[in-house]
């Protein structure tokens, strides 16, 4: 038995036939009323139709769901919850924020652990948001051709990253970093640093009048170890690090550029935080 009509050892009667709406009705086969549309059918074929309809409609769900999301943020303080520990980043810290920026780390490199095992036991601990709170713009990045650097703060040495911004592939031979020695050999004098302050401050960063007014001051102590560098640990806490970062003469970018990295992610005493159960749990699994 077989379906090519080309065959000797074909049979009509066993290839079925599909039957035409013209011989089923000839047979009586096709009902004379189509099954009734429910409501729900008919007024969606409306909407569907209606463009100005359908426009209105959106911009009603839309409206809802963005008055259910958003307005209780307005009876809310703070929606970031305060860890101890964390601060302002100090003039200095901030000049190297901005080097950061400039110079496009953040495309390589992202500053977000997120709360997932492998990420912790490589990186540290999780992200808080308590940790960007003061970041404008934060630098969580997106991608990641080089490691994340949200805990990099103590984990080398500032001799180590000398030499890593001067040659990459010194320190790390399957780098594709670019080299930036040119950050040592350019002075900073942090001439406008209280203008930073008061910018980031105007945006909600709670430098005080006696931060703004000893900005310069603190930017240029904090690379001096022999400076009298009382009033910048006053001001920012015990833990602010001074030191000549790069451990040569004068203050240049690279002083600046390594202070920001060498404070990241040590502000946290992650042996006395205590996280959610439920997000320690998630880590966990």
């Amino acid at each position: 038995m077989t379906k090519d009509p080309e065959s000797p050892r074909y049979d009509p009667k066993d290839d079925p036939k599909v039957t035409t709406a013209s011989e089923a009705a000839a047979k009586g086969d096709i009902p004379n009323e189509l099954p009734p549309e429910t409501a729900t059918i008919t007024f969606h074929q409306r909407l569907e139709r209606n463009a100005t309809l359908l426009l209105a409609a959106s911009f009603a769900v839309v409206t809802i769901g963005g008055i259910v999301e958003i307005a209780p943020l307005f009876w809310l303080e703070n929606t970031i919850e305060e860890v101890e520990g964390m601060r302002p980043y100090t003039p200095l810290e901030l000049a190297g924020r901005e080097i950061y920026v400039r110079e496009g780390c953040y495309v390589c490199h992202s500053q977000m652990i997120r709360p997932m095992r492998d990420e912790v036991e490589r990186y540290g601990h999780y992200s808080l948001a308590a940790e960007s709170m003061w970041d404008h713009p934060f630098q969580w990045g997106s991608k990641r051709t080089g490691p994340d650097l949200a805990r990099v703060g103590g984990r080398y040495s500032d001799e180590w990253h000398v030499d890593h911004l001067t040659d990459p592939q010194s320190v790390v031979p399957e780098s594709v970093m670019p080299v930036y020695a040119f950050l040592g050999e350019t002075p900073v004098t942090g001439e406008h640093v209280d203008d930073l302050l008061r910018t980031h401050r105007f945006v909600g960063v709670p430098y005080t009048d006696e931060m703004v007014a000893a900005a310069r001051a603190d930017f240029r102590v904090q690379a001096d170890p022999e400076g009298d560098w009382g009033g910048l640990v006053e001001r920012y806490g015990e833990a602010v690090q001074v030191r000549n970062f790069d451990g040569r003469p004068g203050l240049t970018e690279m002083d600046a550029l390594i202070a920001y990295l060498q404070m990241l992610g040590t502000l946290v005493d992650f042996s006395t935080f205590e996280s959610e159960p439920v997000l320690e749990a998630a880590v966990q699994e």
